[in-house]
């Protein structure tokens, strides 16, 4: 089975630089034509439906996904929901990060705990599905990080309308591309 990964389109707080995160914040306009532009990159699959996290940003990019490919709009599952920044939720994200380099924002969700929705959400599409295609259509720092522990390796952060694909292959999953080119995994190395 494969499965694709599409980080919902762009909403205003995408635009202006803001942790979104559990917020529930609309698509914009161009966050509509991402959503249009990613079913070119996923056509010529057979897809067995476009399933999405609950919030209406991937909702909304799922059902647009959906239609233009001609196949069902799934469940929403609540595993695939953004990770909870917690009171850093509209926050500038580049002041965020760099103020917490590691990522583990005050009051924020644990990353751990977000690979284990993602991974969980997987699960849970497997069992709906079974071996067919899926397209996923969810947030970026849930992508990043569920396909960073499929891969065993870092992964970059994750555009808006950009595809990842990825399959089983026997029990292992194997990351194809990461927003649209083929993914080659870094090997970690101790700094000297």
């Amino acid at each position: 089975m494969t499965y694709a990964f599409i980080r919902h389109g762009q909403t205003d707080w995408n635009r202006e630089d803001r942790l979104q995160g559990s917020s529930d914040i609309p698509l914009n306009e161009r966050g509509r034509e991402q959503a249009a532009e990613a079913v070119d990159v996923v056509r010529g699959t057979e897809w067995a439906a476009v399933v999405s996290s609950p919030l209406s940003r991937a909702r909304e990019t799922a059902q647009i996904i959906a239609d233009r490919l001609g196949v069902p709009l799934g469940a929403a599952y609540e595993e695939l929901t953004e990770r909870d920044y917690g009171p850093l939720e509209g926050f500038n994200a580049t002041e965020a990060m760099d103020r917490w380099p590691d990522r583990e924002y005050p009051g924020a969700e644990p990353i751990p705990s977000v690979v284990e929705r993602g991974r969980a959400g997987l699960a849970r599409i497997a069992d709906d599905y079974g071996d067919a295609d899926v397209v996923i259509v969810c947030h970026g720092t849930i992508i990043r990080y569920t396909l960073a522990s499929l891969a065993g390796s870092p992964v970059d952060g994750i555009r808006n309308g950009a595809v990842s694909t990825f399959r089983l292959d026997g029990d292992a999953w194997k990351v194809l591309t990461v927003n649209g080119e083929p993914f080659v995994a870094v090997a970690e190395t101790d700094a000297d």
